[in-house]
């Protein structure tokens, strides 16, 4: 049960072995991007409105034919949980041997295209790791299968491809905004096969906090590593959102494209140096001082739909 005013998600990130295709999955409870989650808590004695009424299957796909994206919300008449599978409306996870079976039957807002199909992940090796974000210990992230591979096969699209890809964990018992000014994340595989994960949190306290963890090719957690220096990028075209991520060379460092580029958050694709290495990495930034302002909130429904139950 997540608490009221809390969140959890499982976050999927997967690229095609010819870089042609890539997708993103989040299965939310609380969901913590929710303007009617934000409005809910807003009424509640102490904020405490039920997470489990504001549920999403987040899903982000990319390509040459172009970008589809689907996160409906849904009340918790539509939310079924147990220890091996999440079911939000026509949507699931489910643990099944070592695989990570999601099916996906969702509409993309604002235009209404399908994405409909199943995607499996089979962990290379599974980490049970949890990492505190801030200093009061609300907010907690666990890489739970930092290698993987990934299998899809969708129908609507029809779409058919395999690759390299990750699987995380993130829960907390307060909202993100809360709590932290901004984030930015990345995850890249080396070419000797390791993954390296940069985790740099601003907090609300103004107090920094940064991860900087790697792993074996086979997923198996590796010593930590010093924070490589910081590496400027530039802002988003549209939305201006502020990026920055950490790299042996700095001066190097490029936005090879930009997957996602919104009013609070962007995700991007980055040509980088880490541990010695060239990687391509998957990136993301997160701006909660943009989440927070009244317009952002304003506009969110749009491409946020909410179900009636």
């Amino acid at each position: 049960m997540v608490p009221p005013g809390g969140y959890a998600w499982w976050y999927v990130d997967a690229l095609s072995d010819d870089g042609e295709h890539g997708l993103t999955l989040i299965g939310f409870i609380g969901s913590v991007f929710s303007p009617y989650y934000a409005w809910a808590r807003r009424r509640a004695p102490g904020g405490a409105a039920d997470a489990q009424q504001h549920c999403a299957m987040n899903v982000a796909l990319y390509g040459a034919a172009g970008k589809r994206w689907a996160m409906t919300e849904r009340g918790r008449g539509q939310l079924e949980r147990d220890r091996a599978s999440l079911q939000i409306g026509p949507s699931a996870m489910t643990w099944r041997d070592d695989t990570l079976t999601i099916r996906l039957d969702e509409v993309c807002a604002p235009f209404l295209s399908r994405i409909r199909g199943q995607v499996r992940v089979h962990p290379s090796a599974l980490t049970d790791a949890v990492h505190v974000l801030d200093a009061a210990g609300h907010h907690r992230w666990g890489p739970i299968a930092p290698r993987a591979r990934v299998e899809v096969e969708l129908s609507h699209p029809a779409l058919r491809w395999s690759g390299t890809g990750y699987l995380d964990h993130n829960a907390g018992e307060r909202p993100l905004e809360q709590d932290f000014n901004r984030w930015d994340w990345c995850r890249a595989t080396l070419a000797d096969g390791r993954t390296t994960v940069l985790y740099d949190v601003a907090r609300s306290d103004g107090s920094p906090h940064a991860l900087a963890l790697q792993f074996s090719p086979t997923g198996e957690a590796l010593p930590s590593f010093t924070l490589p220096p910081p590496a400027p990028l530039p802002a988003t075209r549209l939305w201006r959102i502020a990026r920055g991520t950490h790299s042996d060379t700095p001066a190097t460092v490029r936005v090879v494209k930009t997957l996602e580029d919104t009013p609070f958050y962007a995700r991007s694709l980055l040509d980088t140096h880490l541990l010695g290495q060239a990687a391509v990495a998957v990136h993301e930034s997160l701006s909660l001082a943009r989440f927070r302002s009244g317009w952002v909130q304003a506009m969110l429904p749009f491409r946020m739909p909410r179900t009636r139950r």
